[in-house]
């Protein structure tokens, strides 16, 4: 019979183990990435990580000084790290169920009891004193695994708060370099707009002489002025974008727009380096957003054990003792002692279903979990084909936008001459203003937007992430 016993004792608490922890569903992978820029052949192989500062890649001196006021003084920063602490003190939480719980009371009270409570003793007093001093000892004996399974989900979600802290750390550093080079974008801009009205303001005084002296038309003095002020408004837009893009790297590094700014530079000397890219399944290991959603699927499937944990019984021993007393001046004798020491088991017999429909919705929360994981990993392999493709493309534009500009140079030079000679009107040179204007705005526009793709594809690829 003991042996019949202890046998089933065994299966029981066998078919009761914790659940293994469900993994993050497959997500189909390519072999390699596709549109892979010209001259990026080595970054295909299996690639090292990214540094922490990856930043210094890019050999700008000022967004190194940039990243790191970002890093000291952030506010986002910040809070997202006071997020992380708080995933850490929620785990310190759930491990001190682990251990026994020990409580202390001291109660002194003066009673009178009613003449007419019932069952009281012929010489019970009316009044009387009462004092208690009580230590209770509790501690849950953990038979399913529900308290460590606990534990278990509480370190998940920390790790993946602290994964959500690394994901905002460098979405943060990404938007920095991304609006700097925004800002240097509308530099260089500026100083082709400076030029230019520079230039229109000439030609505008010249047409102004010619007209004055009888070989100039009234109409090519107001096409002359036409140019040039458009050419002052397009600087004033301009500007104001500029300043716009200054007050937001203010907020990003913690700083008070009116008391900042950067100093103009065109960025000529902005590299936009090749980047270890690896294979696809490297990047399950890099990104930390990627992380963050895998271990959310594990403190999924932990919180699904507990609530399939909440069917069985719990087991708590307990101790209580301490000294009672109605003379408080002979209140710690020992025979004033009193103690209770033994197990209690407790079971819920009918709630009603809560308990099932409390494992539905584990189980719905881990499926909706392993879709976000999945909903992550494709993400982020679309980020780094866009940004892929991007980059080879807008390579290969950037050679014909510096074609088309060349081209337009030469027509605006032959529009002028042959308007010096009388053989061609002034709309031939406003025509071919405009038109070099535009083709030299969109040449450096498109080299922003060049060196931008490659500031986020060090997002895509999880930037200096080491899973840390």
């Amino acid at each position: 019979m003991k042996i019949l016993y202890a046998t089933t004792l065994a299966l029981a608490l066998a078919a009761c183990a914790p659940a293994p922890v469900r993994q993050p569903p497959a997500v189909p992978l390519a072999d390699s990435f596709r549109d892979i820029p010209a001259g990026w052949a080595d970054a295909t192989a299996s690639a090292p990580q990214l540094p922490a500062d990856w930043w210094h890649l890019y050999q700008d001196p000022q967004l190194n000084t940039l990243e790191q006021q970002l890093i000291a003084n952030s506010p986002d920063l910040g809070s997202a790290l006071a997020r992380y602490r708080q995933a850490q003190a929620a785990t310190g939480v759930a491990r001190a169920a682990q251990a026994p719980t020990l409580g202390a009371s001291l109660n002194g009270q003066r009673d009178r009891q009613s003449d007419l409570r019932p069952l009281r003793g012929a010489t019970s007093p009316a009044e009387y004193n009462s004092g208690t001093l009580q230590f209770d000892l509790g501690y849950e004996v953990d038979l399913w695994g529900r308290i460590a399974q606990q534990v278990s989900a509480g370190v998940a979600q920390e790790q993946a708060a602290g994964a959500d802290l690394a994901a905002a750390r460098l979405a943060l550093q990404i938007q920095l370099a991304d609006t700097l080079l925004a800002l240097r974008g509308a530099d260089a801009d500026l100083q082709l707009l400076r030029d230019t009205e520079a230039a229109y303001r000439r030609q505008a005084e010249l047409i102004t002489r010619r007209h004055d002296g009888g070989t100039a038309s009234g109409l090519d003095l107001a096409r002359a002025e036409t140019q040039l002020e458009s050419t002052r408004s397009l600087l004033r837009q301009r500007q104001a974008q500029r300043s716009v893009q200054e007050h937001a790297i203010a907020a990003l590094v913690g700083a008070n727009a009116a008391s900042f700014s950067i100093a103009p530079n065109d960025g000529g000397a902005f590299v936009t380096p090749v980047l270890p890219l690896g294979v696809p399944s490297q990047l399950l290991q890099r990104r930390p957003d990627i992380a963050a959603a895998a271990l959310r699927v594990a403190a999924a499937s932990d919180q699904l054990g507990v609530a399939r944990s909440a069917l069985f019984p719990s087991l708590i021993l307990g101790a209580s003792g301490g000294v009672q007393s109605s003379d408080f001046d002979r209140f710690a004798r020992a025979s004033n002692l009193f103690w209770a020491v033994g197990p209690t088991l407790a079971v819920n017999l009918l709630d009603g279903g809560r308990r099932k429909a409390q494992i539905a919705g584990a189980e719905a929360s881990l499926d909706e979990a392993g879709q976000r994981y999945r909903a992550v990993v494709l993400t982020a392999f679309q980020q780094v084909e866009d940004q892929l493709t991007l980059l080879d493309n807008y390579a290969e534009a950037a050679k014909s936008d510096h074609l088309a500009a060349a081209a337009a140079k030469r027509a605006l030079e032959l529009a002028t001459q042959r308007y010096d000679q009388g053989a061609a009107s002034y709309l031939d040179v406003v025509t071919a203003q405009t038109a070099y204007l535009q083709s030299r705005r969109s040449e450096l526009d498109l080299t922003t937007r060049y060196r931008q793709a490659g500031v986020q594809l060090v997002k895509a690829i999880g930037g200096g992430w080491n899973g840390g």
